[in-house]
């Protein structure tokens, strides 16, 4: 079983929790980017993504150490006219997150691992306002997507995965897909039953995939995609 965050900095999340929201809910309300949302209610999990060989799980905080339901989620857009192609797009990435991570609001900090691009085992705390910093780990990464584990300390319990893909005539589809949990029954109230916390993660992603695109030097096409399966505890 992972390390759990100690009392109290749990009742610091709760404390914290109105400043970070209040800062994102401007830029939030003035979003203009066409989006599609779909939430379904699926009976069964979807298969959850395993922890690659040889990977170390320590600290590692999985869905089943966390709480409520589990949330699969896809955010995707798709791109045309891009001036870098699929492994040029995901080789930038990998070199500095922050590329394409909104900076004002989420910045990927390097704690453990090599400085050249994001390769397996390195760790990185996610900096955000209020309660939102969140430990993570590489556990998969190559030429065209990489994947994090949550660590003990995340406000979620899961694993987040970033891929682009060719999708023809210099087209590319790049996708953010997430299988998670609230880490805990507190995070479980402020994070998914109060609209506006839920509300903070799906800006932070499309922030990112709207910075993918002008990374590309493409142009976004058919706006973005949110997919949602929410699966209730003991499903």
């Amino acid at each position: 079983m992972t390390k759990r965050p100690p009392v109290t900095r749990r009742w610091l999340t709760a404390a914290t929790w109105p400043a970070g929201i209040a800062l994102t809910s401007w830029d939030y309300m003035w979003r203009t980017t066409p989006m599609r949302r779909q939430e379904v209610f699926p009976s069964t999990s979807p298969p959850l993504p395993e922890l690659p060989a040889g990977v170390s799980a320590e600290d590692v905080q999985g869905p089943d150490d966390g709480t409520g339901p589990l949330f699969h989620r896809r955010y995707r857009t798709r791109i045309r006219d891009c001036r870098l192609g699929a492994r040029e797009l995901m080789e930038v990435i990998r070199s500095n997150p922050n590329a394409t991570s909104p900076t004002t609001f989420a910045r990927f900090q390097r704690v453990d691992g090599g400085r050249d691009r994001l390769s397996v085992g390195d760790e990185f705390v996610v900096r955000m306002p209020g309660p939102w910093d969140g430990p993570v780990r590489v556990v998969e990464a190559g030429p065209r997507s990489f994947r994090l584990a949550t660590l003990a300390g995340h406000l979620e319990a899961g694993q987040i995965e970033f891929r682009v893909m060719p999708d023809g005539e210099g087209r590319l589809t790049f996708e953010i897909e997430s299988w998670a949990r609230s880490s805990s029954r507190l995070v479980n109230l402020l994070y998914h039953r109060l609209r506006m916390a839920k509300e903070v993660q799906a800006h932070m992603w499309i922030s990112f995939l709207e910075r993918v695109v002008c990374l590309s030097g493409g142009r976004m096409t058919g706006g973005i995609e949110l997919h949602t399966e929410r699966i209730a505890e003991g499903s």
